[in-house]
């Protein structure tokens, strides 16, 4: 079994059935012990930003809200530095706990042993 999981999701509210099911299985990796990282990019990048995650709604999903909590409660979500930077989106902006970086960090993360990656 992996030891760390890094989760890309590029989707956001333009294909919310993909965009839920990459934030639902990086919740239920953190709560079963998994070491997760969380990568927005695409149009995921706007919910790096605070409330933007609220107006998300997918019937019989869980609220985005909740599973950016309990990924943050025990994972890490970072948002790619030129989604940001074409969104006009600085580190001030972000939620609390969500960092910035770019592809040379992913391409670290994916790299390093016993990691298992997935793209959304």
């Amino acid at each position: 079994m992996a030891k760390k999981l890094v989760i890309k999701v590029t989707a956001g509210a333009d294909a919310p059935e993909r965009c839920s099911q990459a934030f639902t299985v990086a919740a239920v990796a953190v709560a079963s012990g998994v070491e997760v990282s969380l990568w927005l990019t695409g149009e995921s990048a706007w919910f790096a930003l605070p409330g933007r995650a609220a107006e998300f709604e997918l019937p019989h999903a869980a609220p985005l809200p909740d599973l950016i909590d309990g990924i943050l409660a025990g994972g890490g979500i970072t948002l790619c530095t030129q989604c940001a930077a074409r969104r006009d989106i600085g580190e001030k902006d972000v939620i609390a706990g969500v960092r910035i970086a770019g592809a040379q960090v992913f391409v670290q993360e994916v790299m390093a042993d016993g990691v298992q990656a997935l793209v959304y």
